[in-house]
């Protein structure tokens, strides 16, 4: 049986191509990637783009549910072996992400369908994947952290939109714990992978968004006020700072070493990119600093045009059938 991509160390990863054929647990950041731009996009004021790419996400999410939902049935030994890898905790980050896009939208039946659906996802696998990490791991061991933030954000999306009061205190113990396990993997994480990561090493940085992303949605609650409020937007400040410094040492390794092969990784990178833009415009709204708005529509704005490479990389190197073209 071939091993996950993430379950070896992250020194030996090869590229993963796209394509249905052999899919893995790590395309499920193409939906969170889909989805945090419809959330940013949403929060920038662009409505209608925003939309567009809820739907993509939707079918997408869809799509893939379906695919995997298949494979436990008909071939649940290799479905166990990838449940124990880190990619698969992005079903739980995309499923998280799709419902604080519908609560955004006001849908909040269904956004508590999916968080009542990612809470039993990340109860199970999280486990699983803790008992199996290592050392030297590639940037996905940061799912981990995202998976739990998820969580966090859109359990404090529904608190705001007053589904109970409930779930910002569930909100605020999973930031806690999110941090905790952000700080273990990045004692895990194989800092080479700055320099020679196929797209996941993002996540080092994607985590702090999210978790700035959650904390700028607990210090947007009315239940917190006083010095638990000021330490929130600190909090805030703070994560999104860690994320920024990320993003420019990520950025000048991309520079230094270009890696452009397609890899299904690379939606890794968007998921990042448009959570430190939707984290920023969040983080903005919820502290009242202006100029973090005007951050936060620009890094938006790269954050699509990466999505757009990305998506354009797949169509070039991959036929309609899911198999690589020839080159010529």
């Amino acid at each position: 049986m071939n091993v996950p991509e993430a379950a070896a160390p992250a020194r030996s990863a090869a590229p993963v191509p796209f394509g249905w054929a052999g899919l893995t647990p790590a395309a499920g950041a193409a939906v969170m990637a889909t989805g945090i731009l419809s959330v940013g996009l949403h929060l920038a004021g662009h409505e209608v783009v925003s939309l567009v790419a809820l739907v993509l996400a939707g079918a997408l999410w869809v799509v893939l549910a379906v695919h995997f939902t298949g494979r436990l049935l008909r071939a649940r030994a290799e479905w166990s072996a990838q449940a124990h890898t880190p990619p698969a905790l992005t079903a739980v980050a995309a499923t998280t992400v799709l419902g604080t896009r519908l609560a955004l939208l006001g849908w909040h039946g269904l956004a508590q369908a999916l968080l009542a659906l990612a809470t039993v996802l990340w109860a199970v696998l999280l486990i699983s994947v803790l008992r199996h990490l290592t050392h030297r791991m590639s940037g996905a061991v940061f799912l981990v952290c995202v998976a739990t933030q998820g969580l966090a954000v859109l359990a404090a999306t529904e608190a705001l939109a007053g589904s109970g009061e409930w779930l910002a205190r569930a909100a605020l113990v999973l930031v806690g714990l999110g941090l905790l396990l952000y700080a273990d993997a990045l004692r895990r994480f194989d800092v080479r992978q700055v320099l020679t990561g196929a797209g996941d090493q993002w996540l080092a940085g994607g985590a702090l968004a999210i978790s700035a992303l959650a904390a700028a949605a607990l210090a947007a609650s009315p239940l917190w006020r006083g010095d638990l409020h000021d330490v929130l937007r600190a909090l805030t400040l703070a994560l999104l700072t860690l994320d920024l410094a990320w993003y420019v040492v990520l950025l000048a390794a991309e520079a230094l070493r270009p890696r452009p092969a397609c890899d299904v990784r690379r939606w890794a990178t968007v998921f990042p990119l448009g959570m430190s833009a939707a984290a920023s415009l969040a983080a903005s709204d919820a502290t009242g600093i202006r100029w973090l708005s005007t951050l936060g529509q620009t890094l938006l704005w790269i954050a699509v045009t990466a999505w757009l490479l990305t998506l354009a990389g797949a169509l070039r190197a991959y036929g309609p059938a899911g198999r690589r073209v020839p080159r010529r």
